[in-house]
């Protein structure tokens, strides 16, 4: 059993992935439904469940593969899909919801006779399953609540197959006047043989005027293509480039390298490593492998661990990376515990399994051959700098905090985390994966109450999160591997004096405030814009526009 953390995506999530529904099964698209009618499920539409009150709720199993609109089975693809209703799906939904959600007795349950009878109208119902309650610092208590279509999560979660241009964005300034930059260019994708690169900025989509437009559909529909192949040209401002210039991309496939920078630094007083780390999917495990191996032979005696765009994925891969960086003392020790909802104290209610600690995984899995030690660094100190920002999220903050569970220093430089000790078991039902959180994790020291994120120690605002040691820093998106970056020049200079640190105010963009970056990483939504994210599950957080 896999588990994963995603983002939101982008995300999202930490999620234990087993082979899912929408991979096999059953033999068609017909048979009979389960049942039309629920008569030992009574609503609540007048407020949340009280703690301990039991519904009669059908079980989730009487319900599951019942669609509205079954998948077809082909040579290919097998389906478990059996013709049934919308609203079975929705009854599902609902049951799956107070069986599993970490916060069941906090939503307010409604009757799925009353949806629209379309999928639309199952997607609207799974949107009221969640707790209204918010955190500490008035974030809604759950962020991380979305569905998203199963092939496509497959695809992007298991192999980091996604389509597009290659090029991931950042939000600037949400309303008009508006900003647009590229955060990240993946390599041979059609951004990077356009040119593009990090710190160009986007002025206009198909002819329509980025910064002040009003026509916000031409501009998503040009930076968020629904299908390969679509062709759309951009007036594009490079960094340091006195003119823009014009350029045409049609979207592709896009393999993503989740670790695609590995560097050592040498300084005066012994080398650095740095690593660029994206993604916790499947393939990141013989990359992140070959990349400790590499940095373990140059006998490195810090490292700067950037996590700034890495919106989570698979648990495991976070547990492998704190052994590769924690070293073989930590063999044996937990590195985190599941907690589910008050009805499973003792159990996973997915698995049956009874709940006991994950001790740091040692050997590999998915990297060749499998089974074999894991690398180790041999840092001077146990400590690790990681730079954030607040897409760092997930099976990112897990990884940082089941370091500090075993006594490792994590210095964090950036900005507050996404707060994300949560998980989910993503679940296909009729092609759709739904993602509903049913777990925290804790660490070695039965920590994991970090609902607003993990925060450097001088950040100011009103959204704190568990202070860390480091320093608050705004990105201005100088090159990753570069010196000029401004996080990886102050976790250089934190490295050199603990007491100076940057003013994050004096990190900018082509005369733009960094610090004024409208999205919201964890949510996919931006609370006073009412943005949104193009698909939550994808790390590279990219915004859907809106008019100001």
């Amino acid at each position: 059993m896999i588990t994963w953390l995603g983002k939101h995506s982008l995300i999202s999530a930490l999620a234990c992935c087993a082979a899912l529904a929408g991979c096999g099964g059953g033999s068609g698209s017909s048979g009979p439904p389960p049942g039309n009618t629920d008569p030992m499920s009574p609503t609540n539409p007048s407020g949340p469940v009280t703690p301990g009150t039991a519904l009669n709720f059908a079980a989730s199993d009487l319900y599951k593969d019942s669609c509205g609109a079954p998948r077809t089975s082909n040579a290919q693809d097998s389906f478990p899909d059996l013709l049934g209703r919308f609203e079975d799906e929705a009854y599902w939904l609902r049951s799956w919801s107070y069986e599993t959600y970490l916060w069941y007795d906090e939503i307010i349950y409604s009757d799925p006779e009353d949806i629209i009878p379309s999928a639309q109208g199952v997607a609207d119902y799974f949107e009221t399953l969640i707790t209204p309650e918010t955190t500490p610092a008035d974030n809604a208590k759950d962020r991380f609540h979305y569905s998203r279509d199963t092939a496509e999560y497959e695809a992007a979660s298991q192999q980091g197959i996604t389509f597009g241009y290659g090029a991931s964005y950042r939000l600037i300034s949400a309303s008009p006047p508006r900003e647009l930059v590229i955060s990240l260019v993946e390599a041979n994708s059609p951004a990077a043989i356009a040119g593009l690169s990090r710190g160009t900025r986007i002025l206009s989509v198909d002819g329509e005027d980025l910064v002040n437009g009003t026509d916000v559909d031409t501009l998503n529909n040009g930076l968020f293509p629904s299908q390969i192949g679509e062709q759309h040209s951009f007036l594009v401002q490079d960094r340091d480039a006195p003119d823009p210039r014009t350029v045409t991309m049609a979207s592709a496939q896009i393999s993503e390298d989740p670790v695609p920078i590995t560097r050592v630094i040498d300084t005066d007083t012994g080398k650095v490593g740095y690593l660029l780390f994206n993604r916790h999917i499947l393939t990141a495990e013989q990359r992140l492998v070959d990349a400790v191996r590499t940095l373990e032979d140059q006998n490195i005696t810090d490292l700067v661990l950037d996590l700034r765009y890495n919106g989570g994925g698979y648990l495991y891969i976070a547990n492998q990376l704190a052994y590769m960086i924690a070293g073989s003392g930590v063999a044996g020790q937990t590195f985190r515990t599941l907690e589910f909802n008050g009805k499973n104290p003792n159990t996973n209610p997915i698995t049956g399994q009874a709940l006991q600690p994950t001790a740091f995984r040692t050997t590999t899995i998915e990297a060749q051959p499998s089974g074999t030690a894991l690398p180790t660094l041999s840092l001077a100190q146990p400590r690790v700098f990681v730079l954030t920002t607040g897409a760092t999220c997930s099976a990112s903050e897990a990884l940082i905090n089941g370091l500090r569970g075993v006594g490792i220093e994590v210095i964090q430089i950036g900005d507050t985390t996404c707060g994300k000790p949560y998980g989910f078991y993503p679940q296909d039902n009729c092609g759709t994966t739904y993602f509903t959180t049913q777990f925290r994790t804790v660490n070695a020291v039965g920590f994991g109450d970090y609902p607003d994120g993990f925060s450097p120690a001088n950040t100011t605002g009103a959204s704190v999160g568990i202070t860390l040691p480091g320093c608050q820093a705004a990105e201005d998106y100088s090159p990753l591997e570069s010196e000029e970056d401004p996080l990886l020049s102050a976790a250089l200079g934190y490295r050199d004096n603990p007491a100076t640190c940057p003013n994050p105010a004096q990190s900018v963009i082509n005369g733009a405030n960094a610090e004024s970056s409208a999205y919201d990483a964890p949510t996919g939504r931006s609370e006073n814009s009412g943005l949104r994210l193009s698909s939550p599950m994808l790390q590279d957080m990219v915004i859907r526009l809106a008019e100001g």
